[in-house]
């Protein structure tokens, strides 16, 4: 197979500004970067992204990836980005023999920073339901506590998402952009790109909601545990459901939401209730 040619136009993830605070005094503050990069695939402008430009070529190709615009990674034969005219210029051997039908139906998500699935993706895939990872209390609990090292922008400058790719409690890959959609998408393309050890993953970390498109995406890259700090959406399950995926919501400290969680999840490390939460019974009453 020929070499893939391959940009590596990657940008800071944050940009610094001078703030005033509630005192009145004015000091440097790093902000979140958002750079918008417009997507050509064989010269067929697809879709304009805003993104912190950390690693653009894994994001394009993740995104066309998720949104079913590449089927193999063997097909790409160049990926280009160009923040002179803020464009991702993609060349592939083969397109989607429906791309015009495609590209004429566009589906506006809750995606922040994308916000459009191309389409009707989901009635498209042929994803069959994913065989069952099992995990321990213990283990999340430790994975939750590892990710806490991980996420350098949002605590320099806030206001971006963060995913990982990770085995058990090991963080295999992290990556923060301005949008969960946007991150989910570069691992993609990383996985692609052999540029993660994602050969091993088997859980996937957001810090954004469980909306549909997120369970989608997740379960492409073939990986059957979702686990958010944030909450479920009811289309989200549904298709969790479908696809085999067990969801873990709310995940934060000791806390939990688990969904198809049946003979998948073993609780090992239950912690003690608090006093305000305790039933009548266990209070002797």
């Amino acid at each position: 197979m020929p070499t893939l040619q391959l940009s590596r136009a990657r940008l800071p993830a944050t940009t610094t500004i001078v703030m005033m605070d509630a005192y009145g005094a004015t000091c440097q503050q790093a902000i979140a970067a958002e750079r918008a990069l417009t997507i050509y695939l064989n010269k067929r402008e697809i879709v304009t992204l805003m993104t912190l430009g950390d690693d653009p070529e894994a994001l394009v190709v993740g995104y066309l990836r998720n949104q079913g615009l590449l089927h193999s990674v063997g097909d790409l034969t160049a990926v280009h980005v160009d923040w002179e005219v803020e464009a991702a210029a993609v060349v592939t051997r083969h397109l989607p023999a429906d791309l015009e039908t495609r590209l004429a139906t566009r589906t506006v998500t809750t995606g922040c920073g994308q916000g459009t699935v191309f389409g009707n993706l989901l009635e498209q895939t042929s994803l069959k339901a994913l065989p069952a990872t099992l995990l321990t209390q213990s283990v999340l609990y430790q994975l939750l506590t590892n990710l806490n090292t991980y996420n350098e922008t949002y605590r320099n400058a806030g206001a971006v998402h963060g995913c990982a790719l990770c085995h058990q409690m090991e963080v295999l890959d992290f990556v923060e952009d301005v949008g969960r959609h946007n991150a989910v998408d570069t691992l993609a393309g990383r996985q692609w790109l052999k540029q993660a050890d994602s050969a091993h993953a088997n859980i996937f970390y957001t810090t954004g909601r469980l909306t549909s498109e997120m369970v989608l995406k997740v379960a492409q890259m073939g990986i059957s545990v979702l686990v958010s700090r944030s909450g479920v959406t009811q289309k989200g399950v549904e298709l969790a459901e479908r696809f085999g995926v067990m969801l873990i919501a709310r995940a934060k400290g000791k806390n939990f939401q688990a969904i198809n969680a049946a003979g998948r999840l073993t609780l090992d490390a239950i912690p003690s209730k608090p006093p305000s939460v305790r039933t009548s019974r266990e209070a002797g009453v």
